[in-house]
């Protein structure tokens, strides 16, 4: 028997082991460095598909692969391995994914430095490498990537300064860098070229210096621009006031100084913005600027004689002429005021809040400010109409009579108890009656029941008289109230259309075909009105403390309807210790509640610690969440949440991590909707209102108003 060579047996072995390797996609290759370079102690079962024997990466856990042109195999685009507690390091290798548009590897324990050569991989456009333990400086050759649009590298451990060349990053539209430990002065040449950022977050990092009056050059910022939690001095640039007037700043925790402009996009901010700078005064915040009306340090007299110069520069003529300057003032503000009282008194044409011109606008269209409606029903909005309180205390106090709260509206109370009613619905908040009036018109009665006494009946009162001067076209009306010892009333106006809760699911749990686009934007737009109000003008300044779809009516023509504001200090007051954490409404139609195990899934995240005290940021975040359920048709828990995952609902999470990933609009938003295609950047506008309504950090949401008028901007 003839015996084979030794040698071609050993190649033929050794080519066969090799074989299943050299199968692998050069794309593949590159990724194994990533396994390669995270520790075997923490989180492998990430990888554990990523198989070297496979001939193509496409199929492995957290990896995007798409057909490009110029190649005849689909190639990696995406990387999307986040949360997963991985311990290592980014690999330069990822830097020949010639193909590789996002890079996710958020949330682990990744430590070093970002590598130089990542950035070789020039098809990238969006890095999302925050919540790491990554360290040095912001490499200069980011700017290698044409595409580069979204950069997320906060909460990391990166030093030194911001590069110059960052103004070469022409595509940027979020720049995020906030919880790291960067110094120096923030570049000034850097803002007038990056003219598509849209966000801006150095929050939390060791920045000093003056604010550069570059930054008001940033025309697309929206949102939040964030400079809090730095060393910042100086004073404020009045450029920032040429910023949209969207822009929600956030300079709190620095060492700004000066008075605080009041141009531009200064007046819509908010005392909070400028939280914690020492020595910065003026309006918004409660510190008036003493030294407002002197002249500049630079212009004053600083010898040993200044004072009585000045003093001898004071003669009687200038006297006489300062005199008169003020006489003149003080007439002229009081014709101002003369002036305003009658117009307003003579305003019932002349407001709009319904989009039509407002009397003296030349036909313009200009609508009514949050807080401007004196002319709704007929109405002004003060005192007028309400009864006496001392006449309304004897009424309901001594006989348990009926109290109208606005004077034209009344009727006795043996009309109410013979006329026909029928339950509409049960709840923690009471029952709800639709009785018919005998002069046909419907009003819905609560019935708060309970047995408080006498002892809380001026506490009673106060609170319904606050509710009742709430005067507004997109929040229920509050017409009177009945008190006795063992019963408490409260009619509103009726509003015959049920909830928004059943017009997105349907009364049989069907979805609704009458939603259309322009519907739903008109209901946001409605109930973002009503709830400022509520904030902003209302006499309590209320926090609504509920806000759901459940608790927004709507009429025969979808006009939206606030309800269920104050309630629950009035069944605290009425004695009814019934679970107020349910379901309920003032004046809707009877719904079977879809809602009651998700009412928590609306509240924001401070709101589910017990014993925080509400605000208004609460119900800004709810109202965000109820937009993100317009948009998709999906409820805010989209799978049972556990004791470990209530801090933020799921639908919030979802769409976040969709606009993250940049999936397609169409995957996220109602199927509904999907036919309006004409309203796809109206569509995308509300998806950004609702996310900045949502964020995690009550300081960074936008304000009421601030949300109002920019639902407002939308489709107009």
């Amino acid at each position: 028997m003839k015996k084979l060579p030794l040698l071609p047996l050993i190649f033929v072995f050794l080519l066969r082991s090799l074989k299943p390797a050299f199968s692998l996609s050069p794309d593949g290759l590159s990724l194994l460095s990533l396994k390669s370079a995270v520790d075997q102690s923490s989180g492998q079962s990430s990888f554990a598909d990523w198989n070297e024997d496979d001939a193509t990466p496409c199929n492995w856990s957290g990896i995007s692969c798409k057909n490009v042109s110029g190649s005849s195999d689909p190639r990696v685009v995406g990387i999307a391995v986040s949360g997963k507690n991985l311990r290592g390091y980014i690999p330069s290798e990822l830097g020949n994914l010639i193909y590789l548009r996002r890079l996710n590897l958020h949330n682990n324990d990744f430590y070093g430095s970002i590598p130089d050569q990542l950035f070789n991989a020039t098809s990238l456009h969006s890095m999302f490498l925050y919540g790491n333990n990554l360290s040095g400086p912001l490499p200069p050759s980011i700017c290698k990537l044409p595409k580069l649009q979204n950069l997320d590298l906060s909460n990391n451990s990166l030093s030194g300064s911001l590069p110059e060349n960052l103004k070469n990053c022409k595509q940027l539209q979020r720049l995020i860098l906030a919880q790291n430990k960067f110094s120096g002065k923030i570049p000034v040449g850097i803002w007038p070229e990056l003219d598509n950022l849209i966000q801006l977050d150095l929050s939390s990092n060791e920045f000093n210096g003056p604010i550069p009056s570059t930054v008001g050059e940033l025309n697309s910022l929206s949102g939040t621009l964030n400079l809090s939690y730095n060393h910042l001095s100086g004073n404020l640039p009045k450029s920032l006031g040429d910023l949209p007037v969207t822009v929600s700043f956030d300079l709190r925790h620095n060492n700004l100084s000066g008075e605080i402009p009041e141009t531009g996009s200064f007046a819509n901010q908010g005392p909070t913005a400028f939280l914690s700078n020492p020595l910065l005064c003026g309006f918004p915040l409660q510190k008036t600027c003493k030294n407002s009306g002197t002249s500049s340090p630079g212009t004053q007299n600083s010898g040993p004689n200044s004072g009585e110069t000045q003093k001898k520069g004071l003669t009687p003529a200038l006297i006489i002429l300062i005199s008169a300057a003020d006489a003149a003032g003080v007439a002229l503000i009081g014709l101002v005021i003369v002036y305003i009282y009658w117009k307003n008194k003579d305003s019932s044409n002349g407001c709009s809040c319904t989009g039509k011109a407002k009397f003296g606008d030349n036909g313009k269209g200009r609508l009514c400010s949050v807080c401007s409606f004196q002319c709704i029903n007929g109405f002004r909005n003060d005192d007028s109409e309400f009864e006496d309180n001392e006449k309304g205390d004897k009424a309901g106090k001594a006989e348990g009579e009926l109290v109208a709260i606005d004077k034209g509206f009344s009727f006795e109370l043996d009309e109410l108890l013979r006329a026909s009613a029928y339950v509409l619905g049960k709840s923690g908040l009471g029952i709800v009656y639709k009785v018919m009036l005998g002069n046909g018109i419907p009003v819905a009665v609560r019935r708060l029941g309970g047995e408080g006494g006498e002892k809380r009946y001026k506490e009673f009162v106060a609170e319904v008289q606050a509710i009742g001067k709430v005067k507004h076209p997109n929040v229920v009306k509050l017409r009177a109230y009945y008190w006795a010892p063992d019963e408490k009333l409260l009619i509103s106006d009726f509003i015959s259309n049920g909830n928004l809760a059943n017009a997105m699911k349907g009364r049989n749990g069907q979805p609704s075909t009458s939603l259309s686009w322009s519907i739903r934007l008109k209901i946001a737009k409605g109930a973002a009105r009503g709830l400022a109000y509520l904030h902003e003008c209302s006499p309590r300044k209320f926090v609504h403390g509920d806000v759901k779809p459940s608790n927004i009516l709507l009429d025969n023509e979808f006009q939206p309807y606030v309800s269920d504001f104050g309630l629950n200090r009035l069944i605290s007051i009425a004695g009814n210790n019934s679970d107020s954490s349910s379901g309920g409404f003032i004046g809707g139609l009877p719904y079977k509640s879809i809602q009651t195990e998700r009412t928590n899934s609306y509240r924001a995240p401070e709101a589910r610690v017990p014993g925080n005290r509400a605000a208004q940021k609460w119900d800004v975040y709810s109202f965000g969440v109820v937009l993100l359920e317009m948009l998709t048709g999906k409820p805010p828990d989209l799978s049972p949440t556990t004791s470990t995952s209530i801090e933020v609902p799921d639908l919030v999470r979802w769409v976040k991590k969709g606009f993250e990933e940049e999936k397609l609009l169409s995957d996220m938003v109602d199927p509904m909707l999907l036919q309006e295609v004409h309203a796809k950047k109206e569509v995308l506008a509300v998806f950004h209102v609702a996310l900045a309504c949502t964020e995690a950090d009550p300081e960074i949401r936008p304000r009421m108003k601030t949300v109002s008028e920019n639902l407002e901007r939308i489709g107009t």
